[in-house]
């Protein structure tokens, strides 16, 4: 795949830059509506599609609800988090199974996370469905220096994947 393929959908999806990295845009939300532990009310979820192109980092962020991602097209995703217990692991998204690929990812709620495309000259089209509902007042933007004083033992993947300063 190339360039052309990921311009392809970013136009006939009407996909936008998210602040994050790569591009999205909101195809869903609930109309249900539920009280969540900050004792307001939330969309029951909300889903987007994302799309991320060779060479562009979805950044580390935090989200305080449960995202969980699906495999829609192109090159396989890597989604990278560190739990709240300061653990790391990569979860890759896709659908070669054999080479350990999974369809759906779930990134727990206030897991710290981000995410890359590992091939060349590509891009990974996915979805994202988060519950309760994705609000931008939840959803915060690290940068290396404050993760790198948190974990110090991830500092590899945090300098590949958080802003390096504000």
């Amino acid at each position: 795949m190339n360039e052309k393929d990921s311009q392809f959908y970013i136009s006939h999806l009407g996909l936008e830059p998210h602040p994050e990295g790569g591009y999205y845009k909101q195809i869903f939300a609930s109309d249900v509506m539920i009280d969540t532990e900050q004792s307001n009310q939330r969309k029951m979820y909300t889903s987007i599609y994302f799309l991320l192109r060779s060479g562009e980092i979805s950044h580390l962020h935090r989200l305080k609800s449960d995202e969980l991602w699906y495999y829609h097209g192109g090159s396989s995703l890597t989604v990278h988090i560190i739990n709240e217990s300061g653990e790391y692991k990569e979860m890759e998204l896709g659908l070669n199974l054999d080479k350990g690929e999974v369809p759906q990812v779930l990134v727990p709620k206030n897991s710290i996370f981000g995410s890359s495309v590992k091939e060349e000259n590509t891009f990974s089209l996915v979805g994202c469905m988060v519950a309760p509902g994705f609000e931008f007042e939840d959803f915060e933007l690290f940068f290396q220096e404050e993760l790198i004083n948190e974990y110090p033992q991830h500092e590899g993947v945090i300098r590949r994947l958080a802003l390096e300063k504000i």
